[in-house]
């Protein structure tokens, strides 16, 4: 990949090359995708979710934009809790968006929840159109991601959040390193009983590894022209909640 993570301004779109390797890796696992996740991360990953959703405030546009939506975790949970807004989720791939629908169908909220496949660094929709932006475990498969930050940034309202939850490789030396060895060797493991794909939870165990550490990640947010941005650690510091206010 040429594509630098510290993008210049100006528009820009996803690497082609890269969507290309994006979209087969995750349209590759999408029968197991949402079962593999609650059991490897013993469903820490609803509760984070449901935190990112507290966090949510709506207050001109009652919308909420779903980044890397991927199959509709966060949307749904978004408008479960918060009864008087509409969603939009957007995402490049279009066989996990096809999961997120029949759940959405399921959960009843066919008629506040929509779904509209778009690259996330260049965002198919109007400036602050948005009360607040949100990507979970999404921003770390982007090759530019100041540009996403922007783009989200964009979109939303004066004052309005943008929200990154991710995960990370925690601080504490000690539990880090078990950590390592649970994403480099157990997670590869389970994923070869279950997943069609196993080399796509190899990825998975790769991107945690390489992605900025919290407050490298809080500056790239500052960078894309974010104010207020606070770091929220969760379970050890596996994940993390970066939350930043548009000025």
């Amino acid at each position: 990949m040429t594509r630098k993570t510290d993008s210049p301004p100006g528009p820009l779109r996803t690497d082609p090359e890269h969507a290309r390797a994006i979209r087969h890796i995750f349209a590759t696992v999408t029968g197991t995708y949402d079962f593999l996740n609650h059991v490897l991360s013993l469903r820490r990953d609803v509760a984070w979710r449901r935190r990112t959703v507290d966090e949510m405030r709506f207050f001109r546009t009652r919308r909420l934009l779903d980044v890397a939506t991927g199959t509709c975790d966060l949307a749904v949970e978004a408008a479960r809790r918060h009864p008087g807004i509409h969603v939009v989720g957007t995402d490049l791939v279009p066989e996990m968006m096809a999961l997120g629908r029949a759940k959405i169908r399921r959960s009843g909220l066919s008629s506040r929840v929509r779904l509209v496949q778009g690259d996330a660094l260049a965002l198919p929709f109007g400036d602050g159109g948005f009360d607040a932006a949100a990507a979970a475990f999404g921003i770390r498969n982007m090759t530019a991601r100041v540009a996403a930050l922007r783009e989200m940034a964009r979109v939303v309202v004066p004052g309005g959040l943008v929200l990154v939850l991710e995960m990370a490789r925690p601080r504490s030396p000690a539990f880090r390193g078990f950590y390592e060895i649970y994403l480099n060797r157990i997670l590869p493991r389970v994923a070869r009983i279950f997943s069609p794909n196993p080399g796509a939870y190899r990825y998975l165990a790769r991107s945690i590894m390489s992605f900025p550490d919290p407050d490298a990640f809080a500056g790239l947010m500052r960078q894309a022209g974010l104010e207020r941005v606070e770091i929220h650690p969760l379970t050890f510091g596996i994940t993390y909640l970066h939350t930043g206010r548009k000025p």
